[in-house]
């Protein structure tokens, strides 16, 4: 068997108060998502979110249910986006297949029985970042490049957060039931990502870090506005924010990172901003 997960319980604002290092990073940090010819997964209780990751070398790769679902198939009450971070790739959904390019995404909804993951290059292997929610209904499958992504462009070099802010599986783009995805690309010289800061009590997130140089890093803020804490990040891997928390950081060198929201809310917009002066 080729799928592997573990379990998140969710953690209290209080309590991650009292957290150390090691306890930030055991709760929060996700790695070994990508790895060659598995399929690994993170289950987190907070809003039941799966962040995931499949790299097909040398075999295909099946998106097998895991035992947390009690389901027949991994999406028979779910819904998934997936975004390839590396090279081309296909997935086959079905009697449908997509054909995935670098930063490509594709969306599939509840009850999408067979989704099985290939490279169309061993030696330039595609590589799946997903993210799975819980799904009321079906909508429709749908591939969305990244040319036809809904883009923002964001902050400054002035400030070192000028950044481009992909969105593509929103609700700007496609319908979904809950689930939400981008992918925000920091241009060179800037290194700060969602700052100024803000926070959605409605929807947690979860950021997955690529593109990141090899001896770089990136600096994950998290936490209460007056409360703050921090996860130094390497090339993929992802963090969970919780819905109380915060989510920004500081690299030494532009990166790029996917972000996936769960929760009760689609509007992009609904958040509430603060400060750069308001953090503690």
């Amino acid at each position: 068997m080729n799928t592997h997960f573990i379990i998140r319980q969710s953690a209290n604002a209080a309590d991650v108060k009292n957290y150390d290092t090691a306890r930030l990073r055991s709760e929060f940090l996700v790695q070994g998502l990508l790895i060659n010819d598995e399929v690994n997964m993170v289950y987190s209780h907070f809003d039941r979110i799966i962040a995931g990751g499949a790299v097909p070398v040398k075999n295909k790769l099946q998106l097998e249910s895991i035992e947390p679902l009690k389901a027949a198939y991994f999406l028979e009450r779910r819904e998934i986006g997936i975004i390839n971070v590396g090279g081309p790739g296909k997935i086959s959904a079905d009697n449908n297949i997509f054909l995935l390019g670098f930063k490509d995404a594709l969306y599939l909804g509840k009850e999408t029985k067979l989704v099985v993951f290939e490279s169309a290059d061993p030696l330039n292997p595609a590589r799946f970042y997903f993210n799975s929610t819980p799904a009321h209904c079906k909508y429709p499958d749908k591939l969305v490049a990244l040319a036809n992504a809904d883009i923002v462009e964001a902050g400054a070099a002035e400030q070192s957060n000028a950044r481009r802010i992909n969105k593509l599986l929103v609700n700007s783009v496609l319908k979904t039931c809950q689930l939400q995805m981008g992918m925000t690309e920091l241009m060179p010289g800037s290194v700060w990502n969602t700052m100024p800061p803000h926070l959605h009590d409605r929807r947690m997130e979860v950021y997955f870090y690529f593109n990141i140089p090899e001896g770089q890093a990136v600096c994950h803020l998290m936490g209460e506005l007056h409360e703050t804490r921090h996860i130094w990040m390497h090339n993929e891997e992802a963090v969970i924010s919780p819905e109380w928390s915060i989510h920004s950081g500081c690299g030494t060198s532009n990166y790029c990172f996917i972000w996936g929201m769960a929760g009760e809310n689609l509007d992009f917009t609904d958040m509430d901003s603060a400060k750069a002066t308001d953090l503690k």
